[in-house]
């Protein structure tokens, strides 16, 4: 069965503090889980308050599918987060067969 993968690399350069950063973080997770039926998570350690690495996955047995879904949600991820005040720096996905 066909597993998406997306990875999304966040720039916040308004952020002064890790409270800042996590405020972007977890309102674009919530609001990705809420607008999709798909899993998301931080992938990276908190090295830099203005920068993030957000993972999304989906599965599904149509392939088409997936690549709609992951197509509909890297343009809402890139409206949410300029709406967040912050930027989709680099996005990147990959199907995995399982």
């Amino acid at each position: 069965m066909p597993v998406a993968q997306l990875t999304l690399e966040i720039r916040i350069e308004h952020a002064q503090s890790l409270k800042d950063r996590r405020q972007v973080v977890r309102s674009l997770k919530d609001q990705l889980r809420q607008s999709f039926n798909i899993s998301v998570a931080e992938l990276d350690e908190t090295v830099t308050w203005q920068s993030a690495t957000i993972g999304v996955a989906a599965i599904s047995s149509s392939r088409d599918y997936l690549h709609k879904l992951i197509d509909e949600v890297e343009r809402a991820a890139r409206r949410m987060t300029n709406e967040l005040g912050a930027e989709l720096a680099d996005s990147f996905w990959e199907y995995l067969e399982g």
